[in-house]
């Protein structure tokens, strides 16, 4: 019928293109009327919505200097400053009075004293109280070369070096036979699986740190979903150009893995930053022995291939190298809401790997007439979770 709408024949767009402006025109001007008119409810809120996030405590010679968020809907003013249940003297830069995501920096005169314990009260106009701690006092790391050197080494021991040495079993593993190999990729696959549970579990409680306007568990899904799919579609390109080889999924996963080992870092950074270098120190041992597994994870697709000391040397630093980038921001400017987004990254990464892992043994157990669910790719995917598991007791965050 003449006047039923031709779906099939879409009329040209430049006549209609004011029909996808209006709705937007309009809906700006019903917001504008709300924001200035108001709804008419004229209620007194029964009490003030206030909320301000400490999101760093420094500690110089001179004291505590502490940078204050303005997360809440509401500008917010500073009246005064508790240190130990005393009330304290301080300065704000730029000021006193915080607007919507507003930030403050707020520098305090105390002689602290090393070792000890810290608790910093922040009341507003309104009475109300936000608190920041201090577990134990130490003086704030400076981003001077020596630091920066002293943590790149933290971040090669933890990351590279592990991993070079788990890549070193490369010619053992050669000697399996295809069964053998099916068995190790299996493997791999239970290894990236507690990497993915335990990297989104860490992401989902630094989310929770977070200031709660960011939404900082969101972004671990959200940051998991768009990195799974952006790797799935950028696989479905490739594909067109024909399946891809063994080196190609190696990177792959060494990608993932570094995307979790800058997590790792992150959290040794900010243990030495916060003057906990015991913690450091035990993080650091536990680290190197839970990563000494992920080579074997990264070498399992290339048993087939025959890679050159590049190809090992470069997937160590793919794989190794962002724990030395993560623990320069975890001692310099650790930021609870990046840190979630990075780990929500990271596990949509190692997702996506287990995803194509998964492809390539079920399809090379076909052309084997073998089942994909064998019970030596039942034992071996479980061997895998119960070496992290086991690697993962050395190491308390």
């Amino acid at each position: 019928m003449q006047s039923e709408l031709n779906l099939g024949n879409p009329k040209p767009m430049k006549r209609y293109w004011i029909w996808g402006v209006v709705p937007l025109i309009l809906l700006a001007v019903i917001i504008y009327l709300l924001s200035s008119l108001g709804t008419g409810i004229k209620d007194t809120p029964v009490a003030p919505v206030e909320v301000l996030n400490v999101e760093k405590i420094t500690l110089t010679e001179d004291g505590f200097t502490v940078k204050v968020l303005n997360s809440g809907p509401e500008t917010v003013t500073i009246a005064q400053v508790v240190v130990n249940d005393a009330f304290w003297n301080a300065s704000f830069h730029p000021s006193k009075t915080i607007g919507r995501l507003g930030k403050t920096e707020v520098s305090i005169p105390y002689g602290w004293v090393d070792g000890e314990p810290y608790t910093i009260t922040l009341i507003t106009t309104n009475g109300l109280l936000f608190t920041g701690e201090v577990a134990v006092a130490a003086m704030t790391p400076v981003a001077d070369v020596n630091r920066f050197a002293q943590y790149a080494l933290i971040g090669f021991y933890v990351g590279i070096v592990p991993i070079g040495l788990g890549l070193l079993w490369f010619p053992f593993l050669r000697r399996f036979s295809d069964k053998g190999i099916q068995g190790i990729l299996a493997l791999t696959v239970g290894l990236l699986f507690f990497l993915a549970v335990d990297t989104v579990q860490e992401g989902l409680e630094l989310g929770a740190e977070a200031p709660g306007i960011f939404q900082g568990t969101g972004l671990v899904w959200f940051g998991a979903l768009l990195s799974f799919l952006f790797l799935l579609a950028l696989d479905q390109a490739n594909e067109r150009k024909g399946t891809p080889d063994g080196k190609q999924l190696a990177y792959k996963i060494a990608g993932g893995i570094g995307l979790h080992n800058l997590g790792e870092g992150l959290a040794i950074g900010a243990a030495f930053a916060a003057g906990e270098a015991a913690l450091g120190t035990f993080l650091i041992i536990g680290f190197t022995l839970h990563n000494i597994t992920e080579g074997v994870g990264i070498a399992s697709p290339l048993l087939k291939d025959q890679p050159t000391w590049r190809t090992f040397l470069t997937l160590a630093l793919i794989a190794g190298a962002p724990a030395i980038l993560g623990t320069w921001i975890g001692g310099f400017v650790f930021n609870d809401t990046l840190a979630a987004l990075f780990f929500g990254i990271g596990a949509g990464a190692i997702v996506q790997v287990i995803y194509v892992i998964s492809k390539m043994v079920i399809r090379e157990a076909a052309k084997a007439g073998r089942p994909a669910v064998s019970w030596v790719n039942l034992a071996s995917l479980t061997l895998g979770i119960v070496l992290m598991y086991v690697t993962a007791l050395f190491v308390s965050v």
